[in-house]
């Protein structure tokens, strides 16, 4: 147990779980946390409640949102042909911050990695599918990070657009190869963005 009081272990416990931090960085969250006043404290106990209750899956594009549809899926100014394929919406957010692309997003929650026992079925592949069944897509440009897991997932959903009559794109990378979109900086993503190739 430690020489810790008991709700500060569990407080510290909780941190420990996030990807990222340690022992010593959630042993300094806690006494952070510990050393705000009550009102500092609820409200940010609320703002992990709020998070959890009122946000959740667009049912459109599978980004996060408060609403049933987010705000680009529901946008007319939006170019609804065009899907940009991601696997977390922290990607969609690099992509938002470029100011390049005026198309829709689709995110798949994860990439297939066998090693960590993540299949195809796991990830918002079906979702994709059916938005282009439904039509009106032209293109779908995979924004998978450079990795083997990403090239691996954007050539396997590739394979199944091809047969819908659908382009399939691929960002051409400026990115450095192992690299991931979300540290990129906005002129690189774009610019890889603006040389994409078809897969």
């Amino acid at each position: 147990m430690g020489y810790n009081a008991a709700p500060l272990e569990r407080l510290i416990e909780q941190f420990a779980k996030l990807p990222g931090i340690g022992r010593k960085g959630a042993t300094r969250l806690a006494y952070q946390v510990l050393s705000m006043d009550r009102e500092e404290a609820m409200e940010f106990a609320h703002a992990i409640e709020d998070a959890h209750t009122k946000i959740h899956r667009c049912k459109v594009c599978q980004n996060f949102t408060e609403q049933e549809i987010c705000p680009i899926c529901s946008s007319a100014s939006r170019d609804h042909s065009v899907i940009c394929v991601v696997e977390n919406p922290r990607d969609v957010t690099a992509f938002e911050r470029t100011r390049e692309f005026r198309g829709v997003y689709h995110v798949l929650h994860g990439l297939i990695s066998p090693m960590d026992g993540i299949g195809a079925e796991q990830l918002c592949i079906k979702e994709l599918l059916l938005r282009i069944r439904n039509g009106g897509v032209n293109e779908i440009i995979m924004a998978t990070n450079p990795t083997v897991e990403g090239e691996a997932t954007a050539m396997y959903i590739a394979k199944l657009v091809k047969p819908l009559g659908v382009k399939a794109t691929r960002l051409a990378y400026g990115l450095p190869v192992g690299s991931n979109l979300e540290y990129a900086d906005e002129v690189t993503l774009g610019r890889s963005l603006a040389n994409r190739g078809e897969l």
